[in-house]
C-alpha cells in the first residue's frame, strides 16, 4: 500500500459520485457511521443534511468528525480527512442541488433539493488531518 500521497496521486477520485462515510461522536463517546452524499471543493468536504438530522445534532455538540471515501475496485484508492465541521447555511439550495446532480442527476437533484429547501444545512469539513492512500503498486497500476 502506497501512504503519504497527496490529492494528486489519486487523480480525480473525488470527482466521481462515490458515497463516502462520516464518523461523528455520540454523547458516550461511542462513534456513529453514516453514508453521506459529498462534494470536494475549494480544500474540503460539503455534505449536504437535513438539520435535525443525527450526525448535524451530534457535530452541533461536538465538531469533531472523519470523513472516508473508498474505492472498492483496484487500485483501491482513499481519502480520509479529520477535521471539525463548520455550518453553512447560505446557498444550500445551490450547494445541495450540485451535490445531489453527481448521484442522481440535475432533475432528480432539483427536484429533491426541492423538498428539503428551508430544512437543510451543508457540513464543511476542511482537513485537519488529510490521509491519501491506494494500492496501485500492488496492482502494478502507474
Amino acid at each position: 500500500m502506497r501512504t503519504g500521497l497527496d490529492l494528486n496521486d489519486v487523480g480525480g477520485f473525488l470527482d466521481e459520485p462515490r458515497v463516502a462515510v462520516m464518523g461523528t461522536l455520540r454523547s458516550d463517546g461511542s462513534v456513529l457511521l453514516s453514508p453521506v452524499w459529498h462534494e470536494w471543493r475549494d480544500g474540503g468536504f460539503n455534505v449536504w443534511s437535513a438539520t435535525d438530522d443525527v450526525k448535524v445534532r451530534h457535530l452541533r455538540r461536538d465538531p469533531r468528525l472523519t470523513i472516508l471515501v473508498a474505492g472498492s475496485e483496484p487500485p483501491l484508492k482513499g481519502v480520509e480527512v479529520r477535521g471539525e465541521a463548520r455550518f453553512i447555511d447560505q446557498a444550500v439550495t445551490e450547494t445541495a442541488v450540485r451535490i445531489a446532480t453527481r448521484y442522481v442527476g440535475r432533475d432528480e437533484a432539483v427536484r429533491y433539493a426541492g423538498t428539503m429547501a428551508g430544512e437543510d444545512v451543508i457540513v464543511r469539513i476542511e482537513p485537519g488531518e488529510l490521509r491519501v492512500w491506494d494500492f496501485a503498486d500492488d496492482y502494478g497500476v502507474d
